[in-house]
């Protein structure tokens, strides 16, 4: 299965690396995404919470975010309000990765501005096959 992945990773050997940004609270599953994604030649941000998340990207620039809705001192929702509501930002895709999975949430983070939504625990071919389809749409 790691082998196919690989395959259908959209990042050949002589492109420049595309920049993703994760904001998510908990520990374990930032640094496993963010290994997981690194493991396919993406360039990973990861942030604990959304405190330096407009400086991050001023500074960062990424092409992609995946997004957490329940952070610590704020709420995922109004981090993906603001970042759509700022057109220097705006057209950057959001895939929201959230334990909430009631399909009121998910609609309600989708009419906010968010490209997709997955519910944890993620299948992780399926994240990854997803973010290649929005990025290969956003170019």
């Amino acid at each position: 299965m790691t082998a196919q992945l690989l395959q259908s990773n959209p990042l050949s050997d002589s492109s420049p690396q595309t920049r993703l940004l994760l904001i998510e609270d908990n520990d374990i599953n930032r640094m496993f995404l963010s290994d997981y994604l690194s493991y396919f030649r993406y360039d990973v941000k990861s942030l604990p919470d959304a405190s330096d998340v407009f400086a991050t990207l001023d500074n960062f620039q990424p092409h992609l975010i995946l997004l957490d809705l329940k952070l610590p001192e704020t709420d995922g929702y109004l981090v993906l309000k603001q970042i759509k509501q700022k057109s220097i930002y705006a057209q950057i895709p959001v895939i929201i990765v959230s334990a909430f999975a009631f399909k009121t949430d998910q609609e309600r983070a989708i009419e906010l501005g968010a490209c997709h939504y997955f519910v944890k625990p993620v299948n992780l071919e399926q994240l990854v096959q997803t973010i290649a389809e929005v990025l290969a749409k956003s170019t």
